[in-house]
């Protein structure tokens, strides 16, 4: 059934009437400021700044038209060449003189804690709990429950032999991170605060930590205390005692669990993960958000039989070796991702009836429900205890649309009354213009950055269709060896030490996206701190906590000591050339059979993912592969797999009926992948429904799409599908 859409006149404005009533009845008051104000500032904002957004779109078109027509004309790539004409047209700007960034009032877990980052989608309110509330976690429980030991658990009762290598892993570890002076913590039969010490019984002696600050606070009684709080590296490690626990009273010391300071920080996203088309969608959105920052979000959930509210934790407080009070933060600090420039969003209508841009409105209100936290005077739900707002925003091309990016967040801080570079900014080094221009990109925002990262996916996106004219571009497994993936991995680490990020800012890694293979996360994922990074994604509370071990292992901050030496002796590690190198098959010989799996492949992503968005507006979910290996598909996911087949479509590796085929084939998978779901709509066998046609247009428009993104199909098609519903 078509459901129409209210809207109500706000200063010039048409206003979704949900949205309306949300800014006005529950995100504006509190703040001191008058929604007649609101409104007509946000007009103004939308005045000013809409043609900028527009001008600096059609430089993407421009410059894109231009790229395009040089390889049409350019058979074989010369790099020199190459690098010129792009220095030519303005995609490569000259680099300007030597900066150091100069963000101020930042948090420590952005500044100075290294440590894992979640990002969830902020329209689900248990997810977005969860992840708040996963800045502690079992390791304990991280290694039991998944194959992070090297299988997973056979049964759901519990297995001793398995509790004990848990045990037996853990305690290995206290003894690299939190070493003794004498013996093992395998052997500990109690733990004590004797004269502001941690004392540890091993057989019959006592003795000490082997570095006794590492010793931070206590709970309980001093000779028996329930919880023994210590740290190494910035991250605390808690040690629960409990003799009355099933656990606890199998072990010699009553060790319960051994918890973990795990995700230092979570982004909390409106972009990515979420399928927010309308003013509905985008309404639960900022109202789940506004919930967070008031400290007042909270979520159903049922588990074991029984249902309960969840809520945010707050924070954990200790006895210090003297006696007096230590207080830990209980939950992750949060940051919110808004959407790029690309998209507009129907949920407010300018003077002329167009759609505004999503991301100026995402600002606004993102922000103005962060005030909550700014302005609020009980620190028990805190986010921000520098009273910043972490804003990450993807998808700019380069310092012009950066210092756009930090022209609307002056507007921003004008309209609601806040400190100049109060809002900091993330800056997602996923586009090819903003990595071969980082620098200035970092320069264009230099008083407010607090983040960059990289991200393999999107990323990988940009560059097969920046190049798209080039040639047919390598498999999609065999990007990872690419010349310019490990350049750019380096390239953007090297940069952002060399623009003084360190003590100021975060420099992130990318996402783990196979929660279920925590075995293989806990080999390769240490990667990440090794390369002076202090953050990298993780898909899960679990693999927080998981991944939390590697930066006890890896001093994160004498890494990037030794990184910086390197820099100024030896220079970047990465040349302009090796980002510039473009994953073009130089000699394709792929045989029938891999140009078909690579097929399979791909269109089983797009549908596994495409199908939950347009049928039932999840944004991120884990999606079986082909092979039913769980994979967290988002649209950058998405993005490099539309543009890989769209690329071997337009280069003759595959045919149009070979595309139309495979997709055909591959519905038929993905309709018994999810056959457990009641919810789901089979595509097979009529294939027309706009879930299908989503995916069949992702490629055959592919080569078209504004740089290869997948939003505007995705939202054009989910609001289709929300009209018959």
């Amino acid at each position: 059934m078509n459901k129409s859409v209210h809207k109500v006149q706000r200063a010039s404005l048409q206003v979704d009437s949900q949205l309306c009533t949300f800014i006005e009845d529950e995100a504006l008051p509190g703040t001191g400021i008058e929604a007649e104000q609101f409104w007509s500032n946000l007009t103004l904002l939308f005045d000013e700044l809409t043609p900028r957004n527009r001008d600096l779109l059609e430089r993407r078109a421009e410059l894109q038209a231009l790229i395009d027509e040089w390889h049409r004309s350019h058979d074989v790539i010369d790099l020199e060449e190459y690098r010129s004409f792009l220095h030519d047209i303005g995609y490569i700007v000259a680099p300007g003189p030597a900066f150091s960034v100069t963000t101020t009032r930042v948090d420590d877990e952005i500044a100075h804690i290294a440590g894992p980052q979640l990002v969830v989608p902020v329209t689900n309110a248990r997810y977005a709990l969860n992840a708040a509330n996963a800045r502690w976690g079992s390791l304990y429980d991280a290694l039991y429950g998944t194959d992070a030991l090297g299988d997973a658990p056979e049964s759901t009762g519990y297995d001793a032999a398995r509790g004990s290598r848990v045990i037996a892993w853990v305690r290995s570890f206290l003894d690299e991170v939190l070493p003794l002076e004498h013996g093992s913590h395998r052997d500990a039969t109690a733990y004590a605060v004797v004269n502001e010490d941690l004392h540890v019984t091993v057989g019959d002696v006592a003795t000490n930590l082997a570095d006794p600050d590492a010793f931070v606070g206590y709970i309980g009684d001093p000779s028996q205390p329930t919880n023994v709080l210590c740290e190494h590296h910035g991250l605390g490690i808690e040690i629960v005692i409990d003799a009355s626990h099933p656990v606890g009273r199998t072990d010699r010391a009553y060790v319960a669990d051994v918890v973990l300071e795990s995700a230092i920080t979570a982004i909390m996203d409106c972009e990515d993960s979420v399928a927010t088309v309308d003013g509905s969608d985008k309404t639960n959105a900022y109202r789940n958000w506004l919930g967070l920052m008031k400290g007042t979000l909270s979520a159903s959930v049922s588990k074991d039989g029984r249902t309960f509210s969840r809520t945010l934790n707050t924070d954990r407080e200790f006895l210090s070796p003297d006696g007096s009070k230590v207080v830990r933060p209980g939950r992750s600090l949060m940051l919110v991702r808004n959407v790029g420039h690309l998209m507009t969003t129907p949920a407010v209508l300018d003077k002329d009836g167009n759609e505004v841009f999503e991301g100026l409105l995402d600002a606004v209100v993102t922000v103005l429900c962060a005030l909550h936290d700014i302005q609020r005077t009980d620190d028990t739900y805190c986010n921000s205890r520098a009273r910043s707002v972490y804003v990450v925003k993807p998808k700019m091309h380069g310092p012009d649309e950066v210092a756009f990016t930090n022209d609307i967040f002056s507007r921003v801080e004008e309209i609601l009354r806040l400190h100049a570079d109060t809002i900091k900014v993330g800056i997602m080094d996923e586009e090819r213009r903003t990595t071969v221009n980082l620098a200035e990109c970092i320069r264009a925002a230099s008083s407010r950055v607090a983040f960059i990262n990289t991200g393999f996916l999107d990323r990988t996106g940009d560059e097969m269709h920046t190049s798209m004219y080039a040639g047919p571009m390598v498999r999609k497994n065999d990007m990872r060896s690419s010349t310019w993936l490990q350049a750019y991995e380096n390239w953007n680490v090297d940069t952002g030490l060399a623009c003084g990020l360190v003590g100021r800012a975060q420099i992130g890694k990318g996402m783990w996206a196979a929660p279920d293979l925590m075995s293989a996360m806990l080999d390769q994922k240490i990667a990440h701190p090794k390369a002076g990074a202090n953050c990298a994604w993780v898909p899960s509370p679990t693999a927080a906590t998981l991944h939390a071990t590697h930066y006890h292992r890896v001093d994160v901050h004498d890494r990037q000591r030794e990184l910086l030496d390197s820099l100024r002796v030896n220079g970047p590690r990465a040349s302009l050339d090796d980002v510039l190198q473009i994953p073009v098959a130089m000699n394709a010989s792929w045989s029938t059979q891999d140009i078909q799996e690579e097929l399979d492949n791909n269109a089983q992503g797009i549908l596994g993912y495409v199908v939950r968005w347009v049928d039932q507006g999840v944004g991120c979910s884990k999606v079986p592969d082909i092979n039913n290996v769980g994979l967290m598909e988002d649209r950058a996911t998405c993005r490099i797999s539309s543009q890989h087949m769209a690329n071997w479509l337009l280069h003759g590796i595959v045919t149009p009926e070979q595309v139309r085929e495979t997709f055909q084939r591959m519905a038929a998978v993905v309709d018994t992948q999810n056959a457990d779901d009641p919810a789901y709509e089979p595509m097979t066998p009529s294939c027309d429904g706009p879930a299908f046609q989503a995916a069949i247009q992702l490629v055959f428009s592919g080569v078209e799409q504004p740089s290869g993104y997948t939003e505007p199909i995705l939202h054009a098609r989910r609001l289709e599908k929300k009209k018959s519903q």
